[in-house]
């Protein structure tokens, strides 16, 4: 079986902090090492456009997302690192896909909801301050998505509504034009850690509570000394519950050392003893990517390379599939006017496949005839792509594959072998005419 195809992204709208760090470098540069995992990591610099408008700021912040990171570890050479404006193939797609995208799905959309009901709430139009841009983001993510048909795409309980709406664009582009694109999949990592910052809220640049990733030995002793703690004095017992201070040396400790600091706490550990324990526990891991950091940021011409090198790799994939899918919606070269006319009468009464996800998470897939008879009717596959596999092998090695996957697929009533053949013929004939 191929990789599984992992893709991550982060918006160059500040300065990484350790809560990005926490919550999504660490953990992405882990699983890219992974074996198994096809990982493409990319610098979201058309998202920030939707709400920055400091030219300096993205430029400087795409700079400091690169170089943290690469100085994490991620490795250029092992996995396609690329910034999203460099590929022009991911916003054809956004266009192609607002084209199948009812408005109603964006209007359920959680950041728009989140400004509307804002402005609800201040008894201002329900549309000031939505720009185009904010209304349409989540079609611009599934661009990023779907140009890779990504199998996983990592991220917070509150994105997962994102990568819905990029299956639901992917299967109604399926549904009118055939099978290109696999539905993604939410990966939520229970183990990833939300921080906190300096005040006890989430760390968070818009709430200026947040410690850089590579803040200075002496910044960050500093910036720990702030956290917010109580009125407890040395000797006394203190509570980890709620405790910023502790929930950030989590997520950087053993389960060992956190059970010492756990003990410290009940032991009656003063809050500067306890600040210092955190300085030196963060210092241990970051202080030696920091050197690489501070090397990479002094030199931008090389990460400017390596950009567009990834940038290069990407197109090989996406450059492509744009030109099948402008194919696919009709945008054709006008010398193949003469073969396009029967072709489209002949695709009006194509037999289709479907693949779709039921209440159980499972995924399935059915064939139709060119009336919408179902003929084949799958079993449950555990992932999107198990079951666009099996669709695959059926579209090319029809009679076989179909008695090679037994069980799996079965025949709905009244469908004869005969009914099955001819329409996995006539879709391999359409696959063959297309190609010409």
């Amino acid at each position: 079986m191929s990789a599984i195809r992992f893709l991550t992204g982060i918006t160059p709208s500040g300065t990484p902090h350790l809560g990005n760090y926490v919550g999504s470098i660490r953990p992405s540069v882990q699983a890219s090492r992974r074996a198994d995992v096809e990982s493409f990591y990319f610098l979201a610099d058309y998202h920030a456009l939707i709400k920055i408008d400091d030219p300096a700021r993205i430029q400087r912040s795409t700079l400091e997302i690169a170089a943290s990171w690469l100085a994490a570890g991620l490795d250029p050479d092992r996995v396609t690192f690329y910034r999203q404006s460099d590929i022009p193939e991911i916003t054809e797609l956004t266009w192609l896909l607002t084209c199948v995208t009812g408005k109603g799905v964006l209007n359920r959309a959680h950041a728009y909801k989140a400004q509307v009901d804002k402005n609800l709430a201040a008894g201002v139009d329900t549309d000031a301050d939505v720009s185009a841009g904010l209304f349409m983001y989540p079609v611009l993510m599934g661009a990023d998505i779907l140009m890779f048909n990504a199998h996983q795409v990592p991220v917070g309980r509150d994105q997962v509504q994102h990568i819905e709406i990029a299956r639901d664009l992917a299967s109604s582009f399926n549904h009118r034009y055939g099978e290109h694109f696999t539905l993604p999949e939410a990966a939520i990592e229970e183990a990833v850690a939300t921080l906190p910052g300096l005040d006890g809220r989430k760390m968070s640049k818009s709430y200026d509570n947040s410690i850089p990733m590579f803040a200075s030995s002496k910044e960050l002793k500093k910036l720990i000394a702030g956290i917010v703690t109580d009125s407890r004095a040395p000797g006394e017992p203190k509570q980890v519950e709620g405790s910023a201070l502790y929930q950030i040396y989590q997520a950087f400790a053993s389960e060992a050392e956190s059970a010492a600091l756990r003990q410290a706490y009940a032991d009656g550990i003063s809050w500067a003893d306890a600040k210092e324990v955190l300085f030196e526990r963060i210092e241990r891991e970051i202080a030696p990517m920091r050197a690489t950091y501070v090397a990479l940021m002094a030199d931008p011409g090389k990460i400017e390379g390596i950009l567009l090198a990834g940038a290069a790799k990407a197109r090989k994939l996406s450059a492509p599939f744009a030109a099948r899918l402008r194919h696919a919606v009709g945008l054709r070269n006008l010398r193949s006017q003469a073969e396009a006319r029967p072709e489209k009468t002949v695709k009006a009464a194509q037999p289709t496949f479907k693949q779709y996800r039921e209440a159980d998470g499972k995924f399935y897939f059915k064939l139709a005839d060119a009336q919408g008879r179902v003929l084949l009717q799958s079993g449950a596959f555990d992932s999107p792509k198990d079951a666009g596999q099996s669709i695959r092998m059926l579209q090319s090695e029809s009679a076989s594959a179909l008695a090679g996957l037994g069980a799996w697929v079965q025949r709905a009533d009244g469908v004869t072998p005969d009914d099955v053949a001819s329409a996995l013929a006539q879709l391999q004939a359409s696959a063959l005419s297309n190609q010409a």
